[in-house]
């Protein structure tokens, strides 16, 4: 009987030629060299008193943006470059330059946790001026921007009027990414030990920014005297303690600048709005098509194996 016909007879003896020749073609399988796009980020977190506020399903806005942070690392395809910086008074620090997301993984991931509100050196957030700087960083190091905050500036702006922008429009590319709720709530106040104490008050933030030129309405106020009090000589009110996610300011600052505005919606849609709004940088990947053959030699040995127990436990026929 020729083996080809021993091989259409007896099953076992064909899956474990089955198995034998897939073992092998897995051992000879070649790599195929695939392009993929990969990116190089600057990541920068804001990390002002404002992000504090529990209005993120019950966490706080540093920690829904930290946790969007490290779901938008993991979804970032190997030889992608990822750097991280903090936002707090008027400027963006870089801790670290774009690093490979794939080798530097763990050090990535553990920097990202481990931002804090205490890093912050300064009480202000004057946030336009925060993406500005930011911006002149990402482009010194030819990266985009992933920029995350509430939009809250503290104190306000001056007479409601964004800062001018020095640098061109679209020329670094990236996102905004809106953190928090749209209702105005309390900010925790914390003390010198860094416990919370409660929440800021009417009266402990500044309500209006009064440094440069008076607003237009100046005039009408109680109490205006051009030489000594060009704001009136009353204490300015207004709901500056509470906090939301200023997603106009946002849209504002994102057209003054030319990236994207995109609130925090959930990780998925993060990722797809950065893959979006940043440029991909084509690269080789070497993809080892050894699994496949591996993988059908293990269904074929499994399903020969398990074919064998449930022959062997059949009762065996008693002669008539």
């Amino acid at each position: 009987m020729t083996l080809l016909a021993r091989l259409l007879r007896d099953w076992r003896l064909t899956l474990t030629a089955g198995a034998l020749l897939a073992t092998l073609a897995a051992l000879a399988a070649p790599q195929i060299v695939q392009q993929r796009e990969a990116r190089d980020l600057l990541l920068v977190v804001d990390v002002t008193g404002s992000m504090n506020v529990r209005d993120m399903d019950g966490r706080s806005r540093l920690a829904a943006a930290k946790e969007a942070a490290q779901a938008l690392l993991a979804a970032l395809p190997c030889q992608s470059r990822l750097g991280l910086g903090i936002f707090t008074e008027r400027r963006t620090f870089l801790l670290f330059e774009p690093a490979e997301v794939c080798e530097n993984f763990a050090a990535i991931d553990g920097a990202i946790d481990g931002l804090d509100w205490r890093m912050a050196w300064e009480g202000d957030s004057y946030v336009a001026r925060g993406v500005h700087s930011a911006l002149a960083i990402a482009s010194s190091l030819d990266a985009d921007l992933v920029f995350m905050t509430d939009g809250h500036e503290a104190p306000p702006l001056a007479a409601g009027t964004m800062p001018p922008f020095d640098g061109e429009p679209g020329r670094t590319e990236g996102v905004l990414v809106g953190i928090g709720g749209t209702e105005p709530v309390p900010i925790p106040k914390y003390n010198e030990d860094g416990r919370e104490t409660g929440f800021y008050a009417e009266s402990d933030v500044p309500q209006e920014n009064r440094m440069g030129p008076p607003p237009e309405d100046a005039p009408t106020r109680a109490g205006w005297n051009p030489r000594n009090a060009p704001w009136g000589d009353e204490v300015a009110g207004g709901t500056e303690h509470l906090s939301s996610m200023k997603a106009e300011h946002l849209q504002s600052l994102a057209s003054q600048t030319g990236l994207a505005f995109v609130p925090l919606e959930g990780p998925i849609a993060l990722s797809t709005a950065v893959t979006q709004n940043t440029r991909p940088r084509l690269v080789e990947v070497a993809v080892d098509t050894a699994p496949l053959p591996a993988a059908a030699a293990l269904g074929l040995l499994s399903i020969l194996f398990a074919a064998a127990a449930l022959t062997s436990r059949r009762p065996e026929r008693l002669p008539a």
